[in-house]
């Protein structure tokens, strides 16, 4: 078995504990109330969102995920709309912060990073790229870590691919110099995360958080934290 070099994480359900719903209704609500006074119509602001949202996960690569958002934003809410992109930076940069309370928090995320320092493994930070960098960086920090704990962490200014596409895989692979099977990808979705063995990668799925999508698991590496710090362990021999 080749030696493991690094190790992708995952953010949403892994090592930021959280209800997809409840942050996704908390983000929406705060999102809509701030642009409201800007003009857009809360229903159609967030039809327009997930349009967007639909473009990055179906990009094909031909553009950033930034690019593809903006071009179907823009063709819902009118050509100009991207001249509203500040209020949308000052967004993630002030309302945004209220979702973290609805966000959990586990001090095994930090514990696990430390454990792969502490065995000479590079960390990735492998997050849909659905977000701007900023948001990313504040979501990083809810989990109680920095930015700085991993070498890349990816966003929709740099990705060109989103999960479950296995090419958003291959297009960190080529950014941090790694052959497949000299990583681990750890997540808590079987269909974004799984989607990472298509590469060649090994995966580990984190279960507190699990989205099982009807999936038998039953043949991949999964279980906690701890189960996962001896699985590291393993593979780092």
């Amino acid at each position: 078995m080749t030696k493991l070099k690094a190790v992708f994480f995952d953010l949403d359900g892994t090592l930021l504990p959280m209800d997809q719903e409840k942050f996704t209704s908390v983000y929406f609500s705060a999102l809509a109330k701030k642009l409201a006074p800007h003009g857009y119509e809360p229903d159609a602001l967030i039809k327009a969102v997930w349009e967007g949202t639909g473009a990055m996960v179906k990009n094909d690569g031909s553009c950033t995920n930034e690019e593809a958002f903006w071009r179907t934003f823009c063709a819902r809410m009118g050509e100009d709309a991207r001249e509203k992109e500040p209020i949308f930076a000052d967004f993630y940069e002030n309302e945004f912060q209220a979702a973290a309370g609805v966000c959990g928090f586990t001090e095994d995320a930090a514990s696990t990073i430390s454990l792969c320092r502490a065995l000479g493994l590079r960390t990735v930070l492998a997050t849909n790229p659905l977000f701007p960098a900023i948001a990313t960086q504040s979501r990083i920090r809810w989990a109680g870590l920095s930015p700085d704990d991993f070498e890349l962490y990816t966003t929709y200014e740099t990705s060109h691919f989103c999960k479950p596409n296995p090419d958003y895989y291959r297009e960190i692979l080529e950014k941090v110099g790694c052959r497949a099977e000299e990583c681990l990808m750890v997540g808590n979705d079987a269909a974004e995360d799984l989607a990472a063995a298509e590469t060649g990668m090994r995966v580990f799925l984190l279960t507190p958080c699990l989205i099982d999508r009807g999936r038998d698991i039953s043949s991949v590496p999964h279980g906690g934290f701890e189960k996962l710090h001896g699985f590291l362990r393993t593979l780092a021999e």
